[in-house]
């Protein structure tokens, strides 16, 4: 099986392909970096506009093309943007990064409240309507997180992270959400710290593609 990783930060890179290899070295992975794409979101003001949506087409044909069974995507803040290209491709999985996460977050969580945690602002705006209807969702921002990581301050950015997901366990949550694939590094200092399920992208995405190509 040929799994495209498209991803719009550098950071997303190195946790999914550690994922893969960790929990199905069988997989043939190619990966593609756009690291633009949050740049101009973040700057433009003009949100998941038409050119936007052109730029996440391009990237999934240019993946299909190259023989990919399935597409995941790696960067959170561009839900409606991969939902169009996988509306476009119903011979495939087309994978939002976090729509497996989401699911297992409300089976975890079994009504409970879920925690939320973000290092890309954006991601704040788009996520939470991924969730089901009704579902109980307290959100936080790990302010600086982002920035640690790019200065190369990897123990800074854990630190912002765990800060964060102890902040969502004061507000009563039953399961911590990692919605970055950057943050994954952080997983087990931050259950180490909090004591309750965390979740990350990566590896919710690995056991849905997984599932999902019958491996």
């Amino acid at each position: 099986m040929r799994i495209a990783l498209i991803h719009a930060l550098a950071h997303s890179v190195a946790p999914i392909n550690e994922e893969l290899a960790r929990a199905w070295p069988e997989a043939d992975r190619m990966n593609l970096l756009d690291d633009s794409l949050s740049a101009d979101l973040a700057r433009s003001g003009r949100g998941l506009d038409a050119a936007m949506h052109q730029r996440f087409e391009t990237l999934a044909a240019y993946a299909e093309s190259t023989g990919a069974d399935a597409i995941l995507f790696t960067c959170s803040a561009f839900g409606p943007c991969i939902e169009a290209a996988a509306a476009r491709r119903p011979h495939m999985p087309v994978l939002k990064p976090n729509e497996a996460m989401v699911a297992e977050a409300v089976a975890v969580a079994r009504g409970g409240r879920i925690g939320l945690v973000a290092s890309f602002a954006p991601t704040l705006a788009s996520m939470p309507p991924e969730f089901p209807a009704g579902t109980e969702l307290v959100t936080c921002l790990a302010e600086g997180a982002m920035d640690a990581l790019n200065r190369g301050d990897d123990a800074g950015h854990d630190e912002r992270v765990v800060e964060a997901a102890r902040w969502l366990v004061g507000q009563g949550c039953d399961v911590i959400a990692l919605s970055q694939f950057s943050m994954a590094r952080a997983q087990l200092a931050v259950h180490k710290a909090v004591g309750i399920p965390v979740l990350t992208t990566p590896g919710s995405a690995v056991r849905a593609l997984r599932h999902r190509l019958g491996a």
